[in-house]
């Protein structure tokens, strides 16, 4: 075991109430506490759950502040709007919204779930109100319609719409429908998915991140690890490339750290150690990747 970790991808409830579809209870504080003894993570940043496409199970902002405040050497905290919010209009003020909660101790906006555009007026609105008060963005993409996130086609032109009219936002990328496009193979349909097998140059993820400073990742759940351990050569280079860009995360959604043993979030920290330990990437791109990134976010130091 190497470095104690920073997962900049987290989920909480207070108590367990109704499962979420895959019949899971959501963590508890608890939960969370005592599975990351056994990763070797040393706290998070919890997000929200508020978006109505979402499980059953919500927790609000007030919930995920009071958990913080229970466990202030645990825990960190982003709050959640849904753009939809404010009487559902593009001219919504959530200025004074995210102000609360910033001088409250959030330290972003996240997780962007609502099934929107990434362009709808709306949440063009949010992002202005996010960018002028100078609060990071944790999106999810999604498809329109059954589904839950913010609503892009293949190749993200919506997002990089984003990018240019808000240079100055950090945007955060998550989902399997944002990593599946880190290699030039993939296609409208497998976008959906969880790919395998090795990463061809050409994808969309990549260059928009090279291209656009204020486009950051998260390499949480069987996304974001998972298009990391497809492909372990082309990872340890991606890692090195973008080594100022990227978090560590899990994204649990799950109480039962039996299920979780054996998946992608649980072998991904131990990926990384084993990456430095053996030389594939440098110190400073693990030092940044694992809790370096995090800590300058989050004002940790």
């Amino acid at each position: 075991m190497r470095i104690k970790k920073i997962d900049m991808h987290a989920h909480a409830v207070s108590s367990h109430g109704i499962p979420n579809w895959s019949g899971d209870f959501w963590p508890t504080p608890e939960d969370l506490v005592g599975m990351y003894g056994e990763m070797n993570i040393e706290r998070s940043v919890l997000m929200p759950m508020i978006c109505t496409e979402f499980y059953f199970e919500t927790s609000t902002n007030r919930e995920i502040k009071e958990i913080t405040e229970r466990y202030p050497q645990n825990f960190s905290w982003f709050c959640n709007i849904d753009p939809r919010q404010g009487r559902h209009s593009p001219n919504t003020d959530f200025k004074p919204v995210i102000e609360h909660y910033k001088a409250l101790g959030a330290k972003g906006v996240g997780e962007l779930c609502a099934n929107l555009y990434f362009d709808d007026p709306l949440t063009m609105n949010l992002f202005y109100h996010c960018e002028q008060c100078n609060m990071p963005v944790t999106f999810h993409i999604g498809n329109k319609g059954g589904d839950y996130g913010l609503v892009d086609e293949f190749n993200f032109p919506r997002l990089e719409k984003v990018l240019k009219t808000f240079p100055d936002l950090i945007l955060i990328g998550h989902s399997q429908k944002f990593w599946s496009e880190i290699s030039g193979d993939v296609t409208p349909e497998t976008r959906n998915g969880y790919p395998k097998g090795k990463v061809t140059p050409g994808g969309r993820v990549p260059e928009l991140l090279a291209k656009y400073p204020n486009l950051y990742a998260d390499l949480s759940a069987g996304s974001g690890a998972g298009a990391m351990m497809r492909d372990p050569e082309h990872a340890y280079a991606f890692l090195e490339q973008f080594k100022d860009k990227l978090f560590f995360g899990t994204d649990i959604c799950t109480s039962s750290f039996e299920k979780l043993k054996g998946g992608d979030i649980f072998k991904f920290g131990p990926f990384l150690d084993d990456a430095v330990d053996n030389g594939y990437i440098s110190e400073d791109a693990y030092y940044k990747i694992c809790r370096g990134n995090a800590e300058k976010l989050l004002g940790l130091k």
